[in-house]
């Protein structure tokens, strides 16, 4: 068993007493929810791989959101998503930038947590879908490497019920992903440590999307949305497995 394992979920054991401690407490409650952050995680008992999905949904002015709707806004988005991640673990956890990969550090880059392929972007006029391939790192099993399992973000654009409004519908999932805390210490560790902080984080940025302050895109690649191609999958909520998305 790999000493860094260990103290890899030493410290995320930490860092969940931490965020539940100061972190989640200090986030304001949002104005005008339709549904708050609802949380379904699971571990398939035969596998061991675990889908987990976070979503909520709130009601925006129509006027924003229209002129955000666009393939810029949809990069910004999941930009904003990786700082969050790096501003709830007060700095522990960075993400590092190349063209073809993500990789989510302890710190620095030779401890990869998490290595995931570059995004694929999906969009049309009613959803927008960011969506990262789990590539390798030291938080993946063996048999979880290589790109079946993933990390997304599904946005979902829906008529308000007051005039000048729309509901905006955010999930956040993990499918078919495969912990190596889980596999080499337990199932128990890695749902208190790593899934939890998951869990936390994702609660947080959905929380945090109602202010609309999106982080500029490292890359910048779209402006429209006809620049990508239309959402290929229902929304995380509605798949009934853990198989690869297409």
């Amino acid at each position: 068993m790999p000493a860094v394992i260990v103290a890899v979920a030493a410290l995320l054991a930490a860092a969940v007493v931490g965020l539940r401690k100061v972190f989640v407490q200090a986030i304001p409650e949002w104005l005008r929810i339709v549904r708050d952050v609802d949380d379904v995680t699971e571990i398939d008992r035969s596998t061991g791989a675990v889908r987990s999905v976070q979503s909520a949904e709130v009601v925006l002015p129509a006027e924003r959101i229209d002129a955000m709707w666009s393939a810029e806004y949809l990069e910004r988005l999941a930009r904003t998503y990786w700082r969050f991640l790096t501003r709830a673990t007060l700095g522990l956890i960075r993400v590092y930038y190349t063209e073809g990969e993500r990789y989510v550090c302890l710190l620095f880059r030779p401890l990869k947590l998490l290595t995931f392929q570059a995004p694929e972007y999906e969009m049309d006029d009613r959803r927008g879908v960011v969506r990262w391939r789990i590539e390798r790192g030291l938080l993946v099993a063996r048999r979880g490497r290589g790109g079946d399992g993933y990390l997304e973000i599904d946005v979902e654009r829906r008529p308000g019920e007051q005039p000048g409004t729309v509901n905006v519908a955010v999930e956040v999932a993990v499918a078919n992903f495969y912990p190596a805390i889980a596999s080499r210490l337990s199932r128990f560790v890695y749902t208190n440590t790593q899934s939890r902080i998951h869990v936390i984080v994702t609660h947080g940025f959905l929380r945090s999307l109602a202010r609309l302050d999106f982080e500029p895109s490292f890359v910048g690649r779209f402006v429209s949305a006809d620049e990508v191609p239309d959402p290929s999958t229902p929304p995380p909520s509605e798949r009934t497995d853990t198989s690869r998305a297409s």
